[in-house]
């Protein structure tokens, strides 16, 4: 994978679609680089000292420091209408309940607003051996909640992704859901995802048209924009 142009890419795009104030949930070490007269505010779960706590991995790369500490599915401290635009690189797929993200980073932006994401195509990274998550999937975590499919996520993604020997699986699994710690829950190809799109378009009503979708390397790029009532 060339970072450097995967990263180029995703700036181009900011560059075309980004204007006035907006957030970028979750940037984590990679914040998205956009024009000067652009203001980003920072969302994130946890301070960056919480996040080294649970995550030690993280220690010794610099993160963001978080402006708003908040869910970034629920964004529950965030007024609709509020933003020009929501940026959530690499976040979906650690969302429980995706269809409801999707409707939260639309709701807090203002009609005709941009919800920029990156998501990866699990062909290309480290959930290669794991099942795709079907539509029908989410729209149950979606209606029900996401907790009927918690624990099965963590036991795929220690099997599939960590590698852990069966006899190691539940003490492991066990261990990530104590911490709460940040999982892909979801994973997607392009032609998956684009799926989703359309089935929230069409049966759920979202408001939002499709002003980008692209493949960029390991991931797909899309701008998505929030259509005027």
């Amino acid at each position: 994978m060339d970072l450097t142009a995967l990263m180029q890419v995703r700036r181009d795009i900011a560059f075309k679609y980004l204007t006035g104030n907006g957030i970028e949930v979750g940037a984590l070490h990679a914040p998205l680089e956009v024009p000067d007269n652009v203001k980003v505010y920072y969302v994130d779960r946890m301070s960056v000292s919480d996040l080294r706590k649970q995550y030690p991995e993280l220690n010794g790369i610099n993160l963001i420091e978080a402006d708003i500490v908040d869910n970034g599915e629920t964004l529950s401290s965030i007024a609709n209408n509020s933003w020009d635009f929501v940026i959530a690189n690499h976040m979906i797929e650690h969302c429980q309940n995706p269809i409801g993200a999707l409707e939260n980073f639309l709701r807090v932006v203002k009609p005709g607003g941009i919800v920029y994401m990156g998501v990866p195509d699990k062909r290309y990274i480290f959930d290669v051996d794991r099942p795709m998550t079907s539509l029908d999937h989410l729209i149950r975590d979606y209606k029900e909640g996401p907790e009927w499919s918690k624990v099965s996520h963590y036991e795929e993604y220690v099997r599939l992704v960590e590698k852990f020997p069966q006899e190691q699986v539940f003490a492991r699994q066990q261990a990530l859901i104590n911490i709460d710690y940040s999982i892909h829950f979801h994973v997607w190809t392009s032609e998956t995802f684009s799926e989703l799109l359309f089935y929230c378009q069409k049966h759920l009503g979202l408001g939002f048209t499709i002003e980008l979708f692209q493949q960029n390397s390991i991931e797909i790029v899309m701008v998505l924009r929030k259509i005027a009532n």
